[in-house]
């Protein structure tokens, strides 16, 4: 074999080579963003921190997680109305939105025995006398 066949072997082998890589990143379709919306959820990011500051301030625990029953218990007021957000960072199409409506005095269970073993994060947003709060807690089930 001469010089010209082993150069034009090699070239045509790194083609192959990069039209496979090519190939295989277009294939996948199990990319996942964090967030579907990133751009306005970046722009709106300084809301997100002052609604932490504030129920930084309310003086108690509202979001807490009891490991060995998997249940997530919320201190809220009664008439309180927000959303919880279970959200897995490695599968979005485990996550779940709930939405809430306290109507009852106490503290209020969610069970998560059902969901996926793996990390977490709950995010609860809540409004509660005109003011909306947030609160994040990250778990592994």
């Amino acid at each position: 074999m001469d010089w010209g066949k082993g150069i034009l072997l090699t070239i045509i082998g790194f083609v192959a080579f990069i039209m496979t890589l090519v190939i295989i990143s277009v294939k996948q379709d199990d990319i996942h963003l964090v967030t579907e919306n990133y751009y306005e959820k970046e722009i709106k990011y300084q809301e997100q921190i002052d609604r932490e500051k504030l129920a930084a301030g309310l003086g108690r625990e509202v979001l807490e997680f009891d490991g060995s029953t998997k249940t997530i218990f919320l201190d809220l007021p009664v008439g309180s109305k927000g959303n919880l957000q279970l959200f897995r960072p490695s599968d979005a199409r485990l996550d779940q939105k709930l939405p809430l409506e306290i109507t009852t005095q106490g503290k209020t269970a969610v069970p998560i025995q059902n969901l996926k073993p793996g990390y977490w994060r709950i995010q609860l947003t809540w409004e509660e006398n005109g003011v909306e709060y947030y609160e994040e807690k990250k778990i592994n089930l």
